[in-house]
């Protein structure tokens, strides 16, 4: 990307208001947040939680105000509204969670012990924070769950979700809390819209973090990932999540063109997608692109507006699939959020995937570019890497007849495994097949052979089967070689290769 603009197309908007000096960025005052602070953050929990509500099969009975108002307390702490509503939000998150049976692959995991001390090191360091006085609170450690929240608010004034915490918090020293937004009808009004995208941000957190995928799981789509790709992404936008993993797949042995993946999950932090969601498909559209990306380049905040925080990752949308379909739009980065916002509402950008700043800056200094996978689906799939092992062998087998055609100079067979949609750099498969001939040619007619090494097979599903396939292509006897990229796209049972390239 040559440079960026404030307005280019997939970059997080912030909303604006008429004044009369024409548009000016809308800021939340401090004076609403004031107001809304009296309302309480496991309403917005229960809004999520214990509304009637029917998912994969999970169906929560609703809870009124009235009934929860006059709820008995939880066990160890004062008659209030705060306690009785998150014992409600705790027996809810046990039966939130997705079963298996969902083809999800995620297991149920109750915010309590050992599971929630085992997850905290993996979240945000604000997100561990809030829910670690979540568990103060449910605990009925009032107090110090109060010195907790006052820390945090202090830390990061503009988390509103923890602001909401603080206040009942507040509330609850001086008195019980009779009624769910115990404040004036006139600012509970004025807050509804901002509570509304609260709710909506609490009850994916939550969703997140009640839902979790087994220890060594791994997306669906990495079916083998090579070792020149220290870590990998993949974000689950029905969850507003984030998913950062280590690469553990050791140096295969000479002549093995993969291995089993072994991912490690390092981090899951909470992210907000576009305004009208996902699946983007023409420039403006305010949509998040589905499918497998890699990251490009890393920009200097220095050179950004504040928009973006600290800093912005580039991916490389479009990639040879959407520009197959049709898909139009540049700018989607993965980058922060303005100094007067912590977080952005589940569905607040013009396409780009948006973090908090704290933890962009832990991706900024984890991952790499250019060998940093990215997928970005509706839903994450979670399975036993070994699970995948056979899907693997059978497309690396379709890998390796590719390269013994070329190997063997047999131009015929070669050709019969590119497609006849094939584009490169706004060529077809007629204008581009030269160069691929001259390349067999200079291989000495077979004499010199080839091995693809260092492969990552990724794979996106839809209503197509594709692979995103990244190899080195080493000359035997050789130490070095080239790296290429190639789309693969299953027509009539055969694999065929619609783009070839470098990365």
């Amino acid at each position: 990307m040559a440079g960026w603009r404030t307005q280019q197309r997939g970059h997080a908007s912030v909303p604006v208001v008429f004044s009369g000096g024409g548009l000016r960025p809308r800021r939340r005052p401090a004076a609403l947040w004031a107001a809304v602070v009296g309302v309480m953050v496991t309403v917005a929990l229960i809004g999520a939680c214990v509304g009637r509500e029917e998912h994969s099969g999970v169906v929560m009975e609703p809870v009124t105000l009235a009934a929860a108002a006059t709820a008995p307390a939880a066990a160890g702490g004062p008659g209030t509204l705060l306690d009785s509503t998150l014992a409600k939000v705790q027996d809810a998150a046990r039966d939130l969670v997705l079963p298996r049976a969902a083809d999800t692959g995620l297991e149920r995991r109750p915010l309590a012990e050992p599971a929630m001390q085992a997850m905290l090191p993996k979240l945000g360091q604000a997100e561990a924070r809030l829910i670690a006085i979540y568990q103060r609170i449910s605990q009925g450690q009032h107090r110090q769950a109060l010195a907790e929240a006052d820390a945090l608010v202090r830390d990061h004034p503009n988390f509103h979700l923890a602001h909401l915490v603080h206040g009942d918090l507040l509330s609850v020293q001086v008195r019980p809390v009779s009624q769910i937004g115990d404040v004036p009808d006139t600012k509970a009004r004025a807050a509804l819209e901002q509570l509304q995208v609260l709710r909506e941000e609490s009850r994916r957190r939550l969703r997140a973090l009640t839902e979790r995928p087994p220890e060594g799981y791994v997306p669906t789509q990495f079916l083998t990932l090579s070792p020149q790709s220290r870590h990998a992404i993949a974000i689950d936008a029905s969850r507003s999540r984030l998913y950062l993993f280590e690469n553990l797949t050791p140096a295969h042995a000479s002549g093995a063109l993969a291995s089993t993946p072994r991912l490690r999950l390092l981090a899951d932090f909470y992210i907000s997608v576009g305004l009208q969601g996902i699946e983007k498909q023409v420039e403006g559209d305010k949509r998040t692109p589905l499918g497998v990306y890699y990251i490009t380049s890393s920009l200097n905040p220095k050179s950004l507006p504040d928009l973006y925080g600290v800093g912005a990752l580039p991916i490389n949308y479009p990639n040879p699939l959407d520009v197959q379909r049709g898909k139009t739009g540049s700018g989607i980065w993965l980058h922060g959020t303005p100094s007067d916002q912590f977080v952005r509402a589940p569905q607040a950008s013009d396409g780009c995937v948006v973090l908090s700043n704290p933890d962009l800056e832990r991706l900024l200094a984890t991952v790499q570019v250019r060998t940093t996978p990215v997928v970005i689906a509706p839903e994450l799939h979670w399975l036993r890497p070994e699970t995948l092992d056979a899907e693997r062998r059978q497309f690396e087998q379709t890998l390796q007849s590719w390269r013994d055609a070329k190997v063997q100079g047999d131009l015929q067979q070669l050709q019969g495994f590119y497609s006849s949609r094939f584009l490169s750099q706004g060529r077809n498969l007629s204008q581009w097949w030269p160069r691929l001939e001259a390349e067999v040619r200079g291989n000495s007619n077979g004499t010199r052979g080839l091995e693809l090494k260092d492969l990552s097979l990724l794979q996106w599903r839809d209503d197509q089967d594709t692979m995103v396939v990244t190899f080195g292509e080493v000359a035997l006897g050789q130490s070095r070689g080239v790296t290429k990229r190639q789309y693969w796209a299953r027509e009539n049972d055969q694999w065929k290769i619609f783009f070839e390239g470098n990365p």
